[in-house]
């Protein structure tokens, strides 16, 4: 009896596993996958006090991370948003954000790298990887 409660007990973690695995895109590859989950713990420490535990925002203070549109169409600009900082106004999901973003500076190109690759990943809906190279170009196009 001990034997088929284990065994049960086996299937349903298994069974629990797979349908937690199939709740986010499946068309991860492993390295944006690794560059995640890397992400994740430095967008805890950086990023989350502001934006939130799932890239909500805080009212009209901080936008959210979820708005699709800003992120595709502002990619090659969101590395020097995280290293530099960011003043003045911006729209996202329709709304005005005024409020002054400060620089992380003491973040390396790969730590920016795991971080968008989590945020775009995670509240949006990309399924690539941002690598350190193009964080480290992307870095040397910045106006300030």
């Amino acid at each position: 009896m001990k034997f088929i409660y284990t065994l049960l007990i086996f299937g349903l973690m298994i069974i629990g596993f797979s349908q937690l695995s199939s709740c986010h895109n499946n068309n991860l590859n492993i390295q944006t996958a690794q560059y995640a989950v890397n992400g994740q713990k430095l967008y805890r420490t950086h990023c989350q006090n502001c934006h939130g535990a799932k890239g909500e925002g805080l009212g009209k203070l901080y936008p959210p991370l979820t708005d699709n549109k800003y992120l595709t169409d502002n990619r090659n600009k969101l590395a020097c948003i995280i290293k530099n900082g960011l003043s003045g106004e911006i729209v996202v999901n329709g709304e005005i954000y005024n409020q002054a973003m400060p620089a992380i500076a003491t973040l390396t190109d790969l730590d920016i790298a795991y971080i968008l690759t989590y945020v775009t990943t995670h509240f949006g809906d990309s399924d690539s990887t941002f690598t350190q190279e193009e964080v480290k170009k992307n870095l040397s196009n910045c106006t300030k």
